[in-house]
Parts: structure tokens; sequence; C-alpha cells
């Protein structure tokens, strides 16, 4: 029996599946010992799949330890779970376990894949999507963790490409004494581009940041003390800037909608030859118009001489620091999901009934409905 089908104040443990991430590359996990501890205690079943966590130095044998059962394959879980925690969006040789009922609560990132919305769609689940759980401020708990190590990485990454050996300008982003640093164009001043500004400015680059958002533009300003360039963008900026720049990064967020296309190829055509473009919000289908998903195994190729990385699943580079960084924020939502059932759960919060994206077939999440021309419902109605 579902929970959300139980009488009121009966209480019953659900069965809580974590399979193995397939994804390219994707070595993050769902949850931690911790937090198999704490769903356990609440007196659910929590079901992993053997390795799951391998690549995030979590051995099954620490899954064990904190109650969890191993699964030898991903279809146990599956079929098993009344609610499946994941990091990323199920990719085609997961959708045949997609069904009615169950709750899939991951980063959905719909409005990049009209496919994967109508297999969503289809398969009757009720899907809750990290990205857009948000706050009253506005803010998004979720997604800012994996916000704050892709805005990172991507200086980190983009200095890798421009070296020589990878057909980049062959710029040292820090410079040395007399000769200048590289200039890092960082569109959008949220998450991403905050830590990304922080790590540019860190090793010695020279930066400039745009924004639409005068207070975050301030907010830059104050923060680093005036070492950081501020824009507020335009059209004329970004081609301004981007043609200077030796690594532009795209850090552009709409919360659950596809990603505006702010920087046209012919801009892209204009850029500095070996340039770097690292695109963080092609999870979104990217802020640049030369931008296409790329993976960890393949990350990056060339376009008018200009190098494009467009991997949509950068802190799986990281897996051990990005597990543990996501799964402190999730963890408490997973747990109020579980203890009371999705409906209750997503009334007795806001921010939980934000993340709804599709239940039962509905579109309830606005931007994904605009974004594909789907009927939007509102989520009371489905609550």
């Amino acid at each position: 029996m579902c929970r959300d089908q139980v009488p009121s104040g009966e209480v019953i443990g659900l069965i809580v599946g974590v399979p193995k991430e397939v994804k390219n590359w994707e070595g993050r996990v769902a949850i931690t010992p911790a937090g198999v501890r704490q769903m356990t205690a609440d007196g659910h079943t929590v079901v992993v799949e053997t390795t799951a966590g391998e690549a995030s130095a979590i051995p099954d044998e620490q899954y064990v330890a904190a109650g969890a059962e191993i699964a030898a394959a991903a279809e146990d879980v599956w079929t098993r779970a009344e609610m499946v925690l994941k990091v990323k969006e199920p990719v085609p040789d997961e959708y045949r376990y997609l069904r009615p009922g169950l709750v899939l609560f991951t980063y959905l990132h719909l409005a990049s894949s009209r496919e994967l919305t109508d297999v969503v769609a289809a398969s009757g689940c009720v899907a809750i999507g990290y990205e857009t759980v948000q706050l009253s401020d506005g803010s998004l708990p979720l997604l800012i963790p994996m916000s704050e190590v892709a805005g990172r990485l991507a200086v980190l990454d983009g200095n890798h490409y421009l070296s020589r050996y990878y057909k980049g300008r062959g710029t040292l982003l820090s410079g040395v004494p007399g000769v200048p640093p590289a200039t890092v164009v960082i569109i959008g001043a949220g998450v991403v581009g905050q830590n990304a500004a922080r790590m540019a400015v860190g090793v010695g680059a020279d930066v400039k940041i745009l924004d639409n958002d005068a207070r975050k533009l301030r907010y830059i300003d104050d923060v680093f003390h005036g070492n950081i360039i501020t824009y507020m963008s335009s059209r004329m900026a970004i081609e301004d800037l981007c043609c200077q720049a030796d690594l532009v990064i795209g850090a552009v967020l709409v919360p659950g909608a596809a990603a505006p296309k702010l920087v046209p190829e012919q801009v892209v055509a204009q850029m500095n030859y070996g340039a770097v473009i690292v695109d963080v919000a092609v999870d979104q289908g990217g802020c640049v118009e030369t931008v296409r998903p790329t993976t960890h195994s393949d990350p990056v190729y060339v376009l008018h001489d200009v190098i494009h990385y467009g991997v949509t699943n950068m802190p799986a580079a990281v897996p051990r620091t990005s597990t543990w960084a996501l799964t402190n924020a999730t963890l408490k939502y997973a747990c109020a999901i579980a203890d009371k059932g999705w409906r209750k759960a997503c009334r007795d919060s806001v921010a939980l009934k934000r993340g709804l994206q599709l239940v039962s077939g509905k579109c309830v999440y606005p931007a994904v409905a605009e974004t594909f021309g789907m009927e939007y419902t509102e989520p009371d109605a489905v609550l």
C-alpha cells in the first residue's frame, strides 16, 4: 500500500530505491550511509544497487552497516521501490522502469528534452525535480550545492582546455610578471557565476561578469572588493566581452525553463582563436547557441576555432565531494516524502510543491508546459 493511501495516523514504511547512476561517467550516488541510517531509523527500507557508491568511495559494506539492503541489479531496485532517489534524469535504458504511482526524486531538467518529458508523462509516475524545489526567497536549495561545484570546475576545466595541447590559446589564466593574465568572461552572476568568479580571481585571472540584475552585480562588487569588473548584460556587452575573452563561462539559469541563447553563433565566430567556452547552462539547453551536450568521455569539440565544453553532469568529475554536498541538501526533503507521502509532504512544504513537475501524466510546472506547449495543471489540483 502506498503511503498516500494509508488512513490518517497509520504509519507504514516506504521502500526507497537507490539505483547506480548510468549516465556517462556519473559517479555520484543519491544517498550516503548517514542518509540510510536516518531513513531506516524512521522505519523505511532502503535498497541500494551494488557498487552504486563505489565512485564516491562508499563501498557496499558501509551501506549495509547503516541498514541498507544491497540489490544485485538495477531492475531489482526499480521494481521494488515505491520512491526512487537518483542524481541525474533517467536515461533511455531506465525508461522501462518508470510506472504509475512511482515517486521519482532527482534532477530532471525536463525543459531541455521533449523526449524525456514525454516518456515521464506517459509513464504516469510522480516526478519531482531537485532543480525546481524553491524557497520563498527564490533560492533553489537542491541546485545550489551542485552549482557551487560546477562553477568552480568551470574555471578548472576551462584552464585545462586553454592548453595548446588541446588547441587552446596557450594562455595561463594567472599570467606571469610582465605578461598579462587571461580574460575570463562570466555570463550570469548567480551561484554558478559567483563560484566561477571566486576561482578565477583566486588564480589571478582578469575577470569580467555580466548579469541583468543590478543587485547581484553590487554583491559581486562588494564581496570581491572591486577586483571583478561588472557589466549590466546587453547584447552589445556580451558581444564585446566575448570577443575579448580567453575563457567564456555560461552561468545563466531560468529555474525549470530552457536557458536563453545569449551568445549567438556569429559572436562565437568572432571570438579569439583557441578561446574556450564552458557552458554550465547546457543542462537546460545552454546559453551559447553553438554549445551542444557532451560527456566526460568526449567533453569538447571545436567550432569556429573555439573549443566548446558542454558536459551536462560536470560535478560527476568530483563525485565524492558532490555526493556529500548534494545529499546534505536533499535528505530532509526525501525523508519528508517518505515519512508523509508525496502529497502531504508537498502540501506541508511550498518549496517541495514547487519541485513537482509531472504527476500521473499531468504537467504541473509552468515553465515545462510553456516550453513544450503542454496543458498546464495547477499543483493543488493533484494534491
